[in-house]
């Protein structure tokens, strides 16, 4: 449904939710391996030598699904999605560890 003038943007929360649903609906543990022989052992898209990182790198350049499947044809939608639902994950870890700021105390 299309939003009205003046009527704030609907945020999904991420930790209840489509988002959390649509999160943990995606194993990408089934699609993300390691192997000693591959890549140096850094992570790559299971059956391919496409690492991980060279996927989210695109993604965070801008590039769109179908320009990631057009440079590497060895992987599938399925693996573009395993690599973002990998980075979420990955972030939503990160802020239940986030380090608090040092408190200024005055006396």
């Amino acid at each position: 449904m299309p939003r009205k003038p003046g009527e704030p943007m609907r945020v999904p929360n991420l930790w209840t939710g489509e988002a959390l649903k649509s999160l943990t609906a995606m194993n990408y543990r089934d699609r993300i391996v390691r192997d000693p022989h591959i890549a140096g052992a850094e992570p790559v898209l299971k059956g391919t030598r496409v690492t991980l990182r060279t996927v989210l790198a695109s993604l965070s350049e801008g590039a769109t699904t179908a320009e990631i499947l057009a440079d590497f044809p060895t992987l599938s939608e399925e693996d573009v999605r395993a690599a973002i639902a990998f980075a979420a994950a990955s972030a939503l870890r990160k802020i239940f560890h986030w380090p608090s700021p040092p408190l200024d105390v005055e006396d």
